[in-house]
């Protein structure tokens, strides 16, 4: 069922009502996020998607596991020109219940893909290795490799390139953090900023972020 849409932060928000809800248990190694799947969310059909996303140009695709967005509902949100960023968790992970489970079996989906968002566990799931250089191999035209406390890589067709990340004073949680990241980058691309100058915006918008929660 799709309920009315709700204003939120000046924002559209639609909800579609689920049979399931995504649901995870986590704690923190240093950066490193240790994860439990307690429940697998369903899908979003092709329609729910292309409702949601409505005139959207620039979209941001947050799934959580591979089976969020089909390849045919990516397939659907790629098409008329509109531009994909998206999370390569939610594509690496499997949708089983239990301890987190990630494999490279991710099919050609990553050519309706124009942004890539990845952390070095995902990439060393999908291309063997987090060393930025082999990230070309994606065939993806702009991958964003973060990294934490440690910066993150911009990877172009003729672009290697390292941003710092902006320190944070103090113990803080890097709960979304990378959504942050991700929202951020988008916003500043749409609006015109080349990948370089994005990546280092986001940069300050996560530990602005974290300095404020």
């Amino acid at each position: 069922m799709l309920l009315p849409p709700l204003q939120t932060f000046g924002l559209p928000v639609t909800w579609h009502e689920s049979s399931a809800t995504a649901a995870y248990s986590f704690h923190y190694e240093g950066d490193r996020r240790v994860m439990w799947q307690d429940a697998v969310g369903d899908p979003w059909t092709t329609q729910q998607a292309l409702d949601a996303s409505a005139e959207a140009v620039w979209i941001d695709v947050c799934a959580l596991t591979r089976t969020d967005f089909p390849p045919e509902t990516l397939a659907a949100l790629a098409s008329d020109g509109r531009q994909l960023l998206v999370d390569l968790q939610g594509l690496v992970r499997t949708a089983t219940v239990g301890p987190l489970h990630t494999d490279d079996d991710i099919g050609d989906v990553l050519h309706h893909v124009e942004m890539l968002k990845l952390n070095d566990e995902e990439a060393a799931t999908l291309v063997g290795s987090a060393e930025p250089e082999r990230l070309h191999a994606l065939g993806v035209p702009e991958v964003l490799l973060t990294l934490g406390s440690q910066g993150a890589w911009v990877v172009t067709p003729d672009l290697v390139e390292h941003v710092p990340s902006v320190p944070v004073e103090g113990s803080v949680d890097p709960t979304g953090a990378g959504d942050t990241y991700s929202v951020a980058y988008l916003v500043q691309r749409a609006a015109g900023a080349e990948p370089l100058e994005a990546a280092r915006v986001a940069a300050q918008m996560v530990s602005t972020f974290l300095a404020e929660r």
